[in-house]
């Protein structure tokens, strides 16, 4: 019998989903149900890492002392999107981080250059060469190069579509915002990286030579950076994602502070998402 499945970002059953924006970012006004609100977007923003924290110890991917305060904080939250479920009572039971960077960024500043594989002496200098053709990439095509991360869902909702809608609506975010080239670190662990790969992502490749998965000692589990293309989605799900694209223009956005003027993630960004925006 074929099930229908519902992506609708509007409500799974009591199910909702929420963005919050990134601190001082202009580009909520692209979206038509906005709100500044400090106090509701701190407590949110400290509820989905009470998430992570209660998810990512449970599995085995970090220890108590990688908390604080039984929240599992990444440097930049603030400045990054935040893709959100929210049950019936309003709490976080999904999460996924989206974190865009201007056009002048550089290796030592992302967040992959982290990643265990930046220090191994076989493939070290080969991952950053990866790495940084990927920024060239964005560069000469005109698209934002952002990291996508930080996904966790709570017990009641895994093995639900919320994951699948997590990860497609990013994927939609980024399209909306003008396109993105993205990094993603997934685990072997808990099977994120072979879903992520039936959805688009591809394994990070440099000069025909594809990096490898690695023993992350921090996460103590295998590992592997992942690449994805906005535009270009599995075929399966490309229909999905164009749905969802529509979808979040209505899609409630709590950003926590009133927007600069001037901010500019990326050269030319306000002139692509204003783009974006009107498609």
């Amino acid at each position: 019998m074929h099930v229908k499945i519902s992506l609708d970002l509007a409500s799974s059953s009591s199910r909702k989903m929420m963005l919050l924006a990134p601190s001082g970012s202009a580009a909520y006004r692209f979206f038509e149900q906005t709100r500044i609100d400090p106090v509701r977007y701190r407590h949110l923003l400290a509820d989905l890492q009470s998430l992570r924290g209660r998810v990512y110890l449970q599995d085995g991917a970090i220890q108590p002392q990688h908390l604080i305060g039984r929240k599992h904080q990444l440097h930049g939250d603030e400045k990054c999107w935040h893709l959100l479920v929210l049950d019936e009572e309003d709490r976080v039971s999904g999460c996924i981080r989206c974190q865009e960077y201007p056009d002048d960024i550089e290796f030592s500043q992302l967040g992959v250059s982290n990643a265990e594989l930046a220090n191994c002496n076989q493939w070290g200098a080969t991952f950053r060469n990866a790495v940084e053709a990927e920024l060239s990439l964005s560069r000469r095509l005109g698209r934002s190069y952002a990291e996508v991360g930080g996904w966790a869902l709570s017990e009641r909702i895994r093995g639900t579509v919320e994951a699948l809608r997590l990860v497609l609506a990013s994927y939609a975010l980024a399209e909306k915002l003008g396109g993105w080239v993205v990094l993603s670190t997934a685990t072997h662990r808990n099977g994120s990286a072979s879903i992520l790969k039936r959805i688009g992502g591809r394994p990070l490749e440099y000069q025909n030579s594809q990096l490898p998965s690695y023993h992350d000692p921090k996460y103590g589990c295998e590992m592997e950076i992942l690449r994805f293309y906005s535009w270009a989605p599995s075929p399966r799900f490309g229909r999905w994602v164009s749905e969802l694209k529509t979808q979040l223009r209505k899609i409630p956005v709590l950003a926590g502070a009133t927007p600069m003027p001037a901010f500019l993630p990326g050269s030319g960004f306000q002139a692509k998402a204003a783009a974006a925006g009107a498609r």
